[in-house]
C-alpha cells in the first residue's frame, strides 16, 4: 500500500511539473511565481519546489528581482530531439487527402524558405481540368495565394513585413492583396496571378514557436471556385491548418 501511495505521489509530481512547463507561450514567455500561481493549481511552497528540481536538471531558468522564469536548455533539447524526428508532408497527408476529398481540387503543401515558399508535397486533382505546379516548384512568397498568406503573418506589423522581405530581395511594395486583411480573414486568394485561369486559396501553418511555417492551399479553375466555394474552401483551409499548426506544437492563445 504504502509502495502504491508513494507512486501515486511520484505521478502528481510529474504531472504537476509538466503544468508549469505548459504554462509558458511564446508570447508569456518569461514569467514570475505571482504570475505561475494564477496558471497552475498549486500551492506556493508546493510550486517553489518543482520550480527548483526543473532549474536543477535545466528545464527552467530564473534571474531578475522580482525573479522571473523562462524555459531552460533541457526544453530545447528535447525540442531539437523532437523536431529532428518530424516528417511534415507524413504529418500533412492526412489532412491533405481530406482537403482533397471534400474540395476535389488540387491540394499543396508549402514551406517558408527564406524569401520562398517551397512545395513539398502535392495531391492533384482527379479532375479533366486542374492545376498543379509540382514537388519542388519555388516560388517568392510575394506572388500568389499560398506565399501571400505566409507573408501576412511574418512581424507584426507591415513595417516588419517589409523589413523581412527587404533582407530577402522580395518587393512587397505593392500586394496584390491588402495583407491586413489576409491575416484577420485567415487565408489569401489570387485569380489570375501565375496561371491564367487558375483560382488558389490558402492558409497558413505555424510552427511551435507561433512563428509563420508554411501554407496550405487548394487549386482550381475559375470555372469551379465561385465566391461561394472560394469562401467554402478558405474556411476549410483554415481548419485544417490549425489542426497541422497543433500537430507542430503550436499552443492555442491563453
Amino acid at each position: 500500500m504504502a509502495e502504491t501511495e508513494k507512486l501515486g505521489d511520484s505521478v502528481r509530481a510529474v504531472d504537476r511539473a509538466l503544468e508549469i512547463l505548459l504554462a509558458f507561450t511564446a508570447t508569456d514567455y518569461e514569467l514570475t511565481v505571482g504570475q505561475l500561481l494564477k496558471r497552475v493549481d498549486l500551492s506556493r511552497p508546493t510550486l517553489y519546489r518543482l520550480l527548483y528540481t526543473l532549474e536543477q536538471r535545466g528545464f527552467v531558468v530564473s534571474e531578475g528581482d522580482p525573479q522571473k522564469f523562462r524555459l531552460g536548455p533541457a526544453v530545447g533539447q528535447l525540442a531539437h530531439v523532437w523536431t529532428s524526428s518530424l516528417d511534415l508532408s507524413a504529418l500533412a497527408a492526412p489532412l491533405m487527402e481530406k482537403l482533397q476529398e471534400q474540395t476535389g481540387e488540387t491540394v499543396a503543401l508549402f514551406v517558408l524558405e527564406g524569401g520562398d515558399r517551397l512545395c513539398i508535397a502535392e495531391l492533384p486533382s482527379a479532375q479533366p481540368l486542374s492545376f498543379k505546379r509540382g514537388i519542388g516548384y519555388r516560388e517568392r512568397i510575394s506572388v500568389g495565394a499560398s506565399g501571400r498568406a505566409i507573408l501576412a503573418h511574418i512581424g507584426a506589423n507591415d513595417e516588419e513585413r517589409r523589413r523581412y522581405a527587404a533582407e530577402r530581395g522580395v518587393d512587397v511594395a505593392n500586394p496584390v492583396e491588402d495583407l491586413d486583411m489576409v491575416k484577420r480573414r485567415g487565408y489569401a486568394v489570387s485569380k489570375d496571378e501565375l496561371i491564367q485561369g487558375a483560382v488558389a486559396i490558402a492558409a497558413p501553418f505555424f510552427d511551435r514557436s507561433g512563428q509563420v511555417a508554411g501554407s496550405l492551399g487548394v487549386f482550381g479553375p475559375s470555372a469551379r471556385l465561385h465566391a461561394d466555394r472560394i469562401r467554402q474552401f478558405g474556411e476549410m483551409l483554415i481548419q485544417e491548418a490549425a489542426v497541422l499548426s497543433r500537430t507542430l506544437g503550436k499552443r492555442e492563445s491563453l
